[in-house]
């Protein structure tokens, strides 16, 4: 039976995974593969922390280039994460002639255009389904699945650390902290979870959506990026009030000769297939021209279900290898020769619903005086809501209003000369709905 022969570059949590999997998948890997895949070589800096596998002695080393100069070796695996040495050592293994497997999306966001490019001048493949959506097979769908399709919008839960907090707030009333907190304890969250919770991870993730969607080059810093760091327990009970969850939604439309694209917390109706993805989980919801609507659920990280999706780029490379064939499909679903830079609709244009919670003064006129610096702005109220007469510290009361459909530009417009008034205290609070009915 012939063998393949492959060499791990990082041996941190997924590679962990990876291994195991290898290990103990490795009769029905073999059966559906026709062909053995051998581990070779494992290189990390780290050799002496203990590991939930067994791996022999003569399998680990610490230099990667004694993986990258291999003969032998086909397939290189990247599991180190980070920039470099990652774009490195991913370079230099495309220019060995080597396909790489890697689930490095922060590098694929940042430097996937170089990388892509240099896979398709030298003739191999890199698969990257674990990059966005750990174990969902949401690359494959969208470079395959929908070949056919023209992609209309791909709206998802891309970061299960903000929707696992989310969700806690929402169903226990627990506050942003104290669920932090918790999610870091139980390793849903790094000690720094600025990436998670500010949704540098989730924009990430979409840059490289866009780019299999759209077959376009994506600027990572013209996607609108806002965290989740601002919803407090307030917010979450108005939502509830209004027949809303708050969702740390990833959202991509396509509009005529632009792209809309924008990362932020976003309220939706209970009744919405995203409203009912919690914990940590993950979904993409997907529409287009032909397919119509397209969801798709799983676990969007972890050890294993991120594993599962690298050994699955691992076989299907592998496949191909057998054939004696490479690149049969493009790494974004179409040749780099033809891809351009995608052009994406500048957030002052964007039109959708808001909610906003004010902080005012329990004096007559003031809801009046609001209203009319929204309607200066043209900004239609939907729905106002004042709960009682308490104050909180500050002395203030809360006023909610959502809004019909109005442009980003006003709203901020509006938001900025609102709290400069002398009955507003603190900032008032933004949140963006996506409701059908609202339009």
């Amino acid at each position: 039976m012939k063998k393949i022969y492959v060499g791990l570059i990082g041996f941190g949590t997924i590679g962990t995974g990876v291994v195991k999997l290898l290990q103990n998948s490795s009769q029905i890997i073999e059966k559906r593969l026709g062909a053995r895949l051998i581990l070779k070589k494992i290189a990390d800096v780290d050799l002496t922390t203990p590991r939930d596998v067994s791996v022999e002695k003569g399998l680990l080393i610490k230099d990667a280039n004694e993986i990258l100069n291999d003969p032998e070796i086909s397939i290189v695996i990247e599991l180190m994460g980070g920039y470099e040495p990652a774009r490195s050592f991913i370079l230099e293994a495309i220019r060995k002639k080597k396909h790489v497997v890697t689930a490095n999306k922060a590098l694929l966001a940042t430097y996937g255009n170089e990388i892509f490019k240099t896979a398709e001048e030298e003739g191999v493949d890199i698969g990257f389904e674990a990059s966005v959506g750990g174990t969902i097979p949401i690359i494959k769908t969208l470079k395959e699945g929908l070949v056919a399709n023209r992609i209309k919008s791909v709206s998802g839960i891309m970061n299960g650390t903000s929707n696992y907090i989310l969700t806690k707030m929402t169903d226990e009333g627990e506050i942003f902290d104290a669920v932090l907190k918790e999610a870091q304890d139980l390793g849903f969250a790094e000690a720094d979870p600025s990436f998670d919770i500010e949704g540098i991870d989730t924009a990430h993730k979409l840059a490289i959506t866009l780019s299999l969607s759209y077959g376009k080059r994506v600027k990572l810093d013209d996607i609108f990026i806002k965290g989740i760091s601002e919803i407090s327990q307030k917010d979450i009970e108005f939502a509830k009030d209004l027949g809303y969850k708050i969702k740390p939604l990833a959202i991509a439309i396509q509009r005529e000769d632009f792209i809309e694209a924008r990362i932020h917390p976003t309220m939706i109706p209970f009744d919405h297939l995203l409203a009912n993805v919690n914990g940590n989980f993950n979904a993409f919801h997907i529409t287009c021209d032909a397919a119509d609507s397209v969801f798709l659920y799983g676990q969007g990280s972890g050890m294993m279900p991120t594993a599962s999706a690298v050994v699955s780029d691992l076989v299907d490379i592998s496949r191909n290898m057998l054939k004696g064939i490479a690149r049969r499909v493009p790494s974004r679903s179409r040749r780099e020769d033809i891809i351009e830079d995608i052009k994406l609709m500048p957030m002052d244009d964007i039109v959708t619903n808001y909610y906003f919670r004010f902080s005012v003064i329990d004096r007559p006129g003031v809801l009046s005086k609001i209203s009319g610096i929204l309607g200066e702005n043209n900004i239609s109220i939907a729905s106002v809501i004042q709960k009682g007469r308490k104050h909180d510290n500050a002395g203030a009361v809360p006023i909610v209003m959502t809004t019909h459909e109005s442009k980003e530009k006003n709203v901020q417009k509006a938001l900025k000369e609102i709290d400069r008034l002398e009955i507003v205290r603190g900032k008032t609070i933004l949140v963006r709905i996506e409701d059908e009915k609202l339009k």
